[in-house]
């Protein structure tokens, strides 16, 4: 999922292994005396209610030793959680979080919603949930739907890294096939973007916009604005039909004060949007799985007319100075909206109107 130079991102999963299957873990994985390894799910699902935890209580509950706690601890601190070290009192999360579970998800959404699923997993690792769509093919059912506590290559748009640290954020990829070809999907990135800001409404949360072509950015000024999330739709098929996306996002539900920092420009969260206490991830991830079902088979019926007046409502880029560079080079102009295929269209100084590819620029505010 998207980004500038990197982006903070475009889950304690079922008790069925189809839904949560053990991945190696963030360390490798350490012995214990009962001949098990522990798993970085078990930890950070231990240390999930916020409350403080000691060694030893650590120790016994997952089944290894102290030292083993120790090391996955460090190892969970690498990837981005903000374990504390309270002392004697133990370790403990600065908030309580809650472990990505497809149950729960499946039971957020309405019964016709679920029987539209092709598939519904939640992984506690995935190098990217898109990727893993895409290796699966023809093998993955229409509106198949993965999740991912964490990504070891998760990406933007060319190419980008995507920050996913463990337990923070949702990162989210979906596959629809469409009977038309790539040129009947043009602009369904900028579709995606309503289809998620209609999905936080539903969740009563306000104060998101787009920026073109795929950033959900908070409208305030830094530090309280800044991007929220991204968007990344990768099409297979033929050019004339059948094709396939494979929509992924990446959503921000609480940034840590390092995180911030590597994302390399600014960046918030829905903790932020929300006065500090963001909702269950699990209910973020339902009200994105259900406006996407809806969305794209909305998108396969109207294509992106039926997203234009939502899409000006939340265009961010509209009416401001634009600089703009890319493989045409760089121009100043101002932002005056999408045409009918997506593409952001930019007012010279003459008054004239250029059309610019999402593929070719880079756009910042000037």
């Amino acid at each position: 999922m998207p980004a500038a130079r990197r982006a903070a991102g475009l889950e304690s999963g079922d008790a069925d292994p189809a839904f949560f299957p053990v991945l190696p873990p963030l360390a490798g994985g350490y012995p214990c005396h009962r001949g098990l390894l522990m798993q970085p799910a078990q930890l950070l699902a231990a240390l999930a209610p916020g409350e403080p935890l000691s060694g030893a209580a650590l120790a016994a509950q997952t089944g290894v030793t102290r030292a083993a706690i120790w090391k996955q601890i460090e190892a969970l601190r690498t990837r981005g959680v903000p374990i504390e070290a309270r002392g004697a009192a133990g370790y403990r999360l600065p908030w309580p979080l809650q472990m990505l579970d497809a149950g729960q998800i499946r039971a957020a959404l309405p019964a016709p919603l679920v029987r539209s699923l092709g598939a519904l997993e939640v992984h506690w690792e995935l190098d990217s949930t898109s990727s893993e769509l895409q290796r699966r093919g023809a093998q993955a059912a229409d509106f198949s739907v993965l999740l991912a506590e964490t990504q070891t290559a998760g990406r933007g748009r060319r190419g980008r890294e995507w920050l996913s640290p463990p337990g923070l954020n949702l990162y989210l990829s979906c596959l629809k096939r469409f009977e038309q070809g790539f040129a009947a999907l043009a602009g369904l990135s900028l579709a995606i973007g309503v289809i998620v800001l209609r999905a936080l409404e539903d969740l009563g949360i306000a104060g998101a916009g787009l920026k073109w072509p795929n950033d959900l950015l908070a409208v305030a000024e830094p530090p309280q604005g800044g991007k929220l999330g991204g968007i990344l739709v990768e099409l297979s098929g033929e050019y004339q039909g059948p094709c396939a996306a494979v929509v992924g996002i990446g959503l921000n539900l609480r940034l840590t004060t390092a995180l911030r920092e590597q994302a390399g420009q600014p960046a918030c969260d829905l903790a932020t949007l929300t006065g500090g206490t963001p909702p269950d991830r699990n209910r973020v991830a339902a009200a994105l799985i259900a406006a996407l079902i809806n969305g794209l088979r909305q998108f396969e019926r109207d294509g992106f007319a039926g997203f234009t007046a939502d899409y000006e409502r939340h265009d961010l880029l509209r009416d401001q100075p634009l600089q703009l560079s890319g493989a045409l080079g760089a121009f100043n102009g101002t932002g005056a909206g999408v045409d009918a295929r997506g593409a952001l269209r930019v007012r010279m100084a003459d008054g004239s109107l250029r059309l610019v590819d999402s593929a070719d620029v880079t756009v910042r505010r000037a």
